[in-house]
Formats: structure tokens, C-alpha cells, sequence
């Protein structure tokens, strides 16, 4: 598995790169700038698999970098940051990453995390291969094999967590869907975050959607997909 390691602290970086000696391929580099080109160019030579994001950089913010990796790639991000306010998890994530850590962490769940976000990322590819390629729901568009979506003759442009929660909501409109049951089927059971991510999720592909009415909450329960106001 190749892994881009995106780190700064030369400590920290010796730390990870000896704790995934086995069993990964790890490109380092310590500045935003070289990581978005690191993946800019990983497109058509060398794919990456996963991206480790420290948010501290010396040239940008992490959240920047999420951003600009966004833009042009759709691999997997895991955020490794000593900062562990909600805000700045809630921010992450809006911003297109899979998963957040805290530093110190141990090695053991960053190599479980690592393996739970491919996991999930394969899930996806293989849904692609899917019967049902092309769902349309209140005219939106969600095309499983090239993972686009579409709303009225225009692309939206997804986050792959996003895009997995659409997918997953939009299979049957209407329907009321539990927190834990859509953190443990979109998450699956290695996710060890806060629910607060779910939240954040959903009030961004609303934001992107144009209405919060594509994706209702329901009090005490979960959500259930909707459609335009």
C-alpha cells in the first residue's frame, strides 16, 4: 500500500515512517506545497493509496492542503494533527477528509484506521461494478460508476465520504435512517470518532445541494433523504 506521509516535525515523521515499515510504501514530504504535487503527480505515475495530513505546516494549513487534494483527487486522507478541538475535526472533514487523529496516537489504530478507510474505499469501488449504476431520486442524478452526482444539468462535487452517504441515503427516499445504524453501514465498525462528523457531513452535501431539504433530520432518530424544497 503506498502511503504520502505529510508531516513537518522530523520526530514525528521518523516515528511513522519506522511504525509502517512493514507492509506500506511511504512517500515523505513537509510542506503542503510538495504534498499537492506529490499527488498532482501520483495521478499518472505513481497512484497513491492514502494521504497522512498534519494540519500544522510550515507553508499552509492542512486544511488548505485537504482542499487543494480535493480539487484534482479523490484518495483517501487520514488528518494527524496535535490540535483536537471539534472545530478543527468538524473543518477537516468539510474540507474532504475521511478520518482524524489526535496526536499522540498509537501505532496500532493509525495501521487500523489506514485499513478501514481503504476498506471503505474499495467498498465503494465495487459498488460501482453494481446492477445499478444510475440512480436518479427527485431529479439528482448519483452515477455509482463514476462516482459523479448531478442536479439540474450541473456536476456536484463530492467528497468521497459524501458521496458514499448520498449513495447510501438515496436508496430508498423517504425512508428514516438511525445515526448508528448510518455510522456503522457508511463508517462501518472501525470508525472511532465522534457522531459529530456525520453532522458535518450531511450539512455540507446540504450546503452543495442548495436545501436542507434533500436531507431532513428527524428528531431523536436519524435522517431520511428527501428532495428540492
Amino acid at each position: 500500500m503506498r502511503v504520502l506521509l505529510v508531516e513537518d516535525d522530523p520526530s514525528v515523521a521518523a516515528g511513522i515512517l519506522d511504525g509502517l515499515a512493514a507492509g506500506f510504501t511511504v512517500t515523505h514530504v513537509s510542506n503542503g506545497r510538495d504534498a499537492v504535487a506529490a499527488i498532482s503527480t501520483a495521478e499518472t505515475e505513481n497512484p497513491v493509496d492514502i494521504v497522512l495530513l498534519d494540519l500544522g505546516l510550515p507553508d499552509m494549513d492542512g486544511t488548505d492542503v485537504c482542499r487543494e487534494i480535493r480539487g484534482s483527487s479523490q484518495v483517501p486522507i487520514i488528518v494527524v494533527s496535535a490540535r483536537g478541538d471539534e472545530i478543527d475535526r468538524v473543518l477537516s472533514l468539510e474540507m474532504g477528509a475521511d478520518d482524524y487523529m489526535v496526536k499522540p496516537f498509537g501505532m496500532r489504530e493509525l495501521v487500523a484506521r489506514i485499513r478501514a478507510v481503504t476498506r471503505r474505499t474499495a467498498s465503494s469501488a465495487e459498488q460501482e461494478n453494481s446492477s445499478e449504476a444510475v440512480r436518479e431520486v427527485h431529479g439528482l442524478i448519483v452515477d455509482t460508476r463514476t462516482q459523479r452526482v448531478e442536479l439540474g444539468g450541473q456536476e456536484i462535487h463530492l467528497t468521497p465520504k459524501e458521496f458514499e452517504l448520498v449513495v447510501y441515503l438515496s436508496a430508498d427516499p423517504g425512508a428514516v435512517y438511525k445515526r448508528q445504524d448510518i455510522l456503522h453501514d457508511v463508517w462501518q465498525t472501525n470508525w472511532y470518532g465522534t457522531s459529530k462528523t456525520l453532522d458535518a457531513h450531511i450539512a455540507a452535501i446540504r450546503k452543495k445541494f442548495g436545501s436542507a431539504s434533500w436531507i431532513e433530520s428527524v428528531r431523536g432518530v436519524g435522517f431520511r433523504f428527501g428532495g428540492p424544497a
